[in-house]
């Protein structure tokens, strides 16, 4: 697909069948993740792929927006191997991690699959149930499968604020 069409074609989905992705198609898509670039090439996101019914049940103890996706991605980031930013005030953990999530989106998007990026969840919850390291931290979680039949993107998904609305020349 064109990248153009894959992104006017991706959508939030919110409700997903029992098919799971098949290990080619999510190989594709971790592999996008891979070559994000990260600040510094630092690379400090670390994904973790959640299929086993464990697993997801450890999701759906934390959050009501897994939508009965059979693959679950949680994308987290090393805090200690982040680049601090002039000033100090801020580093780079919370936006590698977001491009390396866009990009697997728009991967998913690209091979099929469908997606939602789930961020209501309580990160440290989330992190607790899963047993994860206490140097990561969660940005977000990420629905992958296919659409159950009559799913599809929200009435609004096409509705755009124009250009002039968003964007300032200076």
């Amino acid at each position: 697909m064109e990248f153009k069409e894959v992104i006017k074609a991706r959508y939030s989905c919110k409700r997903y069948g029992s098919r799971r992705v098949e290990r080619e198609k999510l190989d594709s898509i971790l592999n996008a993740g891979r070559l994000a670039p990260t600040a510094k090439n630092l690379q400090e996101q670390h994904i973790y792929v959640l299929e086993s019914p464990e697993a997801l049940a450890r999701v759906d103890s934390v959050t009501p927006c897994r939508y009965g996706a059979p693959t679950v991605l949680v994308v987290a980031f090393d805090k200690s191997n982040v680049y601090t930013y002039p000033g100090g005030k801020r580093d780079s953990g919370v936006e590698d991690a977001t491009i390396v999530a866009t990009h697997m989106i728009l991967a998913a998007a690209d091979e099929g699959v469908d997606s939602c990026w789930i961020n209501r969840l309580d990160p440290e919850q989330l992190a607790e149930a899963l047993g994860l390291p206490e140097y990561e931290e969660i940005l977000m979680m990420m629905d992958l499968g296919y659409a159950a039949e009559g799913a599809g993107p929200l009435p609004n998904h096409t509705s755009r604020r124009e250009l002039a609305e968003t964007v300032s020349y200076l």
